[in-house]
């Protein structure tokens, strides 16, 4: 059986379980070309349809696609992206193929989602992924969201950027952002420095969201202010927060009971937002992470919401995707 048939028995087994709506082609010079761009095993072809559930078929140098429009649409420009290349260089690479669909999804992802606007001129933040816009979503429905997933998925900074946007909009009156300083192999104590000194670096990470979407001077002056409060859990007790935007980080490294202390906290107009990456708890053997054990407890009821951030959300680096796979074997 050749190639092109073979493409198109299986996606018809796999897609062609709904009436097909719409339909488009791309026209494919030889066979020669139509072999890169399909890749080995039509893995390039099974990629773009996977990513964009479309059904294809290649037939007589003619490559047609069909599904919903807007799916039809992203997966032909980034199969004529991939033509691109194939003619101008005579090869495609896997590594090509998965950055072009990546691209086409954040630029879906753009038009079809509302910017979060922060404070830094010409800055718009947007989620680039469905997980993302899930996330985003949840934080808006909700006053208690937590989100859960694999560094670099976007799970604080997009956090942040809401925080900023309803301090703008004025929904809300300050953010309070809050570290577990858990101690991941050297002592706080062997720290140069006072109090302030040594708990530093566990919040930095939250310091370089906020410069990300804020002049150093409206940083500065928020944080003299107190508009903006970045403080380590353990200074969370006793007090309530109202009309604020909270932000709990690396929540795997809770307690049991500190989680719950901080959940406490909740005051009159506030909204919380929890995050952490449950693969990656730092606590002592055989603690139990407050986060995790917050899933069993917090997961039906009402106006609290879970976000799940997986793999395919990840945004930084190409070999951030690689190296999380590498760990979960």
């Amino acid at each position: 059986m050749n190639q092109k048939v073979k493409i198109q028995r299986d996606i018809n087994k796999e897609y062609l379980q709904e009436p097909l709506a719409y339909q488009n082609t791309i026209v494919l010079e030889n066979d020669a070309e139509a072999s890169i761009l399909y890749g080995s095993h039509d893995r390039h072809l099974r990629l773009v349809r996977d990513a964009f559930q479309v059904h294809l078929v290649a037939r007589h140098g003619l490559l047609k696609l069909e599904g919903k429009k807007e799916q039809v649409d992203a997966s032909k420009e980034v199969l004529l992206r991939l033509l691109e290349i194939v003619r101008a260089t005579g090869r495609l690479d896997l590594e090509d193929v998965e950055q072009t669909i990546i691209d086409a999804k954040s630029e879906v992802m753009e038009e079809s989602v509302q910017t979060i606007d922060v404070f830094q001129k010409g800055i718009f933040i947007r989620p680039k992924t469905e997980g993302q816009v899930r996330y985003i979503e949840a934080i808006k429905k909700n006053d208690l969201v937590f989100c859960i997933g694999p560094a670099g998925t976007g799970k604080t900074y997009l956090a942040v950027a809401m925080a900023l946007s309803f301090l703008k909009r004025e929904r809300l009156g300050r953010i309070v952002l809050a570290r577990p300083a858990v101690e991941a192999g050297e002592k706080l104590g062997y720290l140069p420095g006072d109090i302030k000194a040594k708990v530093n670096p566990y919040l930095r990470p939250l310091y370089d969201a906020l410069a990300d979407m804020m002049d150093v001077g409206h940083i500065k002056k928020y944080l003299e202010s107190d508009l903006i409060e970045i403080l380590p859990l353990a200074y969370m007790r006793g007090r309530t927060l109202n009309d604020a935007f909270i932000i709990l980080d690396e929540a795997q490294n809770c307690t049991i009971k500190q989680m719950k202390t901080f959940l406490t906290r909740l005051g009159t107009k506030a909204k919380v937002v929890v995050t952490g990456d449950i693969t990656q708890v730092d606590l002592s053997a055989g603690e139990m992470s407050g986060l995790i054990d917050a899933q069993e407890r917090l997961m039906n009821i009402n106006n609290i919401s879970f976000a799940y951030l997986t793999k395919a959300d990840i945004i930084r680096h190409r070999l951030v995707q690689d190296i999380v796979d590498a760990y979960e074997l």
